[in-house]
């Protein structure tokens, strides 16, 4: 079938409803253009779990602050809508600015505490950015499961949210964070790291898996690993650490033991760049991440 294009919310409801004909399911992976092999593992896992696929391509400017990167995010629709034809992609959603956010719009989703928090709190607004854009991209097309990357794990737990408060009848589903050779977790800002910036930034990876050993191993005090992190984080000159926090992997509740479900978060700017990253896994020795 040959990549359809769908650039306002009416024709893209009324493309879903051709998509969903004959009880066919419908699968959504939301991303903000810039393609990376992380949005293509959500576009596989996506292709495998429904009989139809869309993919949305929308940089928006709801979840970014006045100081932020909006203007220069990394666009390249041309490429990108190469890349979802090749990968066997029904539709893709390719809405303007103007399409999403008519004169006037006002409007604004929250999920209250969870979003107010890490980096809620770093980039204040962002999360009802998020939301308000997911919410609308959800309403336009109309799936049946939605695909999010565990890169951004906080935002995966502000959605999940979101859909279960709202009684929304779509599935969140994860992928795993797919990394480069060196452990960097692939981000379309990477693209704004100079040479030497890049040659530094596994260090982040590096510090979350130094924690995480440390925690099987049998370290059980949450200060203990942050201390560990910041310390190996801190090697890395061009490094300038945002947060670093241990918390409940569901709940993104601050933990005071070290135990059972566990989530280690990051966040640190080399340069003009931005990175977060995490891992997830399961304190005790020889328990499985």
């Amino acid at each position: 079938m040959k990549l359809a294009t769908a650039t306002t919310p009416r024709a893209m409801r009324r493309m879903s409803e051709r998509l969903r004909g004959r009880s066919k399911t419908l699968a959504f992976v939301p991303t903000m253009g810039g393609l990376h092999e992380g949005h293509l593992s959500l576009v596989r896992l996506a292709t495998k779990s429904a009989d139809r696929v869309c993919v949305s391509l929308f940089v928006n400017p709801l979840q970014f602050g006045p100081s932020e990167d909006y203007a220069r995010y990394p666009r390249d629709t041309k490429r990108d809508l190469s890349l979802l034809a090749e990968a066997g992609v029904d539709v893709a959603y390719v809405p303007a600015a103007e399409a999403m956010y008519r004169e006037g719009f006002a409007s604004r989703a929250t999920v209250t505490g969870l979003d107010s928090v890490f980096e809620g709190a770093s980039r204040p607004g962002h999360f009802a950015g998020v939301c308000t854009v997911v919410l609308k991209l959800l309403h336009a097309v109309m799936p049946d499961e939605i695909w999010l990357g565990q890169k951004d794990a906080q935002q995966c737990v502000v959605l999940e949210r979101l859909v279960a408060d709202l009684d929304l009848p779509i599935r969140v589903r994860r992928g795993p964070t797919v990394r480069e050779s060196d452990g960097l977790a692939l981000s379309s800002r990477n693209a704004y790291l100079t040479a030497a910036e890049r040659a530094q930034a596994p260090v982040l990876y590096q510090a979350l898996v130094l924690a995480r050993d440390a925690a099987r191993a049998g370290e059980r005090d949450p200060v203990r690993l942050r201390e560990r992190i910041v310390r190996h984080v801190v090697t890395a000159p061009l490094a300038r650490l945002d947060y670093v926090e241990v918390v409940h992997p569901r709940t993104l509740a601050r933990v005071d033991r070290v135990e059972g479900d566990v989530l280690l978060l990051v966040a640190c700017r080399f340069g003009s760049a931005r990175l977060i990253d995490n891992l997830a896994f399961r304190a005790g020795a020889g328990e499985p991440a």
